[in-house]
């Protein structure tokens, strides 16, 4: 008996597989080569000073510090937000599903804009905070605000295929046996959701981590408060200092690697465990 082989649509594994390298090369390993080639011309010194002043580590800092809340926030506000547009129907549902995908779409400039608008002492929201003596924009809080607003999407996306997936026969057999909600949330749900949590946590935590856009606007950019570590890459460049701005961009580079390698890390490890 011979067993017949379908043809493949896309060219053997020598070629394609090289295709892919070439390409991966051109494009990932040769920047990033650069990048980390770059700082060392100042010397181990040189890249020592240039990335441990009093200002660099606040920014850095300000800037893992804001990303990270950012994204964690996001991860509750996401699974509620996916939950209900999977598992509802209601008027003004393809509406509300296409605003999600709002911060994707808009430019970053016009998003911080507009949020400066929204939150600064006479715009809509801030008029309304500020008897409270709450002040959002210029602060580091608007910095977090932003963060939450552009990186909401990836958590949202990368959440609603697997609460799809998710069959209701579980939940029904645990309130069938007298579970709560709370119980069938954290013991049902939670458990099967938790690799899409984490993926979804580390795809907002690498958003929020490279924004610049939408930050700069609503920051206020005052040095050693809410100055964020991208704005002082862009202002070692346009003052010529261009080993200096490419050390702190390898700090940041080698910081979200090592980050998001333990995620990966635990990703997987959750789902091995997982019945």
């Amino acid at each position: 008996m011979t067993v017949r082989v379908g043809r493949s649509a896309l060219p053997g594994l020598p070629l394609t597989l090289a295709v892919t390298s070439t390409w991966v090369t051109l494009i990932v390993l040769i920047p990033l080569a650069a990048l980390a080639l770059r700082p060392w011309s100042l010397g181990p010194v040189g890249v020592w000073q240039a990335i441990s002043g009093p200002r660099v580590v606040a920014a850095l800092r300000l800037s893992f510090g804001a990303a990270t809340l950012a994204a964690a926030i996001n991860v509750p506000l996401g699974l509620l937000v996916a939950w209900v547009m999977v598992r509802y129907r209601f008027p003004g549902r393809r509406l509300a599903d296409s605003l999600i995908d709002m911060p994707l779409a808009l430019p970053t400039a016009v998003a911080g804009i507009a949020l400066t608008a929204l939150f600064a002492p006479q715009g809509w929201i801030g008029s309304l905070l500020a008897p409270l003596g709450v002040k959002v924009a210029y602060t580091p809080l608007g910095i977090l605000v932003a963060l939450v607003f552009v990186s909401l999407p990836f958590v949202v996306r990368t959440l609603e295929p697997v609460v799809m997936d998710l069959p209701a026969d579980a939940e029904e057999a645990a309130a069938t046996l007298g579970a709560t909600r709370a119980q069938v949330l954290w013991r049902v749900l939670l458990p099967a959701l938790a690799p899409a949590l984490l993926a979804g946590f580390g795809a907002a935590l690498a958003r929020g981590l490279g924004e610049y856009g939408s930050v700069i606007f609503i920051a206020g950019n005052m040095p050693m408060i809410s100055e964020i570590a991208p704005l002082l890459i862009v202002i070692r460049l346009e003052q010529l200092d261009y080993a200096g701005a490419a050390a702190l961009a390898l700090v940041m580079l080698l910081a979200s690697c090592v980050l998001l390698l333990l995620l990966n890390l635990l990703q997987g490890r959750m789902r091995s465990h997982a019945p």
